[in-house]
């Protein structure tokens, strides 16, 4: 059981987990071991995921999410498959936990009157010197 926050979690049996041979640390080993994980997660299928957060999800992982609705991770940091695994579930949750955060609506601003007169002030002097700049005109 995957445990998100105390409102979200995510059987294991949502989790589908392969194997693949990983580059990296290793030396020898890496060509005869399946270290690196691969996890897929059907997040249109799953239950457990209220909507908002899966559309939140959606949008911000894009790349991650396939045709089908199969969200990919993967982790080849480690040397071994039982801690890339791990490694897969904490960016799960991490990912999640960020989605589950709602986002703060924006409140319009306008300047302030000294922003809008040091502006102006700027302007000016940008506008001097630049006058400075010209050829004298002929008389």
């Amino acid at each position: 059981m995957l445990e998100i926050n105390h409102k979200i979690r995510i059987p294991d049996s949502e989790f589908r987990w392969t194997f693949v041979r990983a580059g990296g640390p290793g030396g020898q080993n890496v060509n005869k071991v399946a270290s690196k994980a691969v996890l897929r997660w059907d997040l249109t299928g799953s239950p457990n995921l209220p909507a908002e957060v899966k559309a939140r999800l959606r949008t911000q992982q894009r790349r991650r999410i396939t045709n089908e609705g199969e969200l990919v991770l993967n982790s080849q940091r480690f040397r071994d498959q039982e801690r890339n695994r791990q490694d897969c579930l904490d960016k799960l949750r991490e990912l999640i936990r960020q989605a589950a955060a709602a986002p703060k609506p924006r409140k319009p601003t306008k300047p302030t009157r000294g922003s809008r007169a040091a502006r102006l002030r700027d302007k000016r002097r940008r506008s001097t010197l630049k006058t400075g700049r010209q050829r004298p005109a002929e008389e």
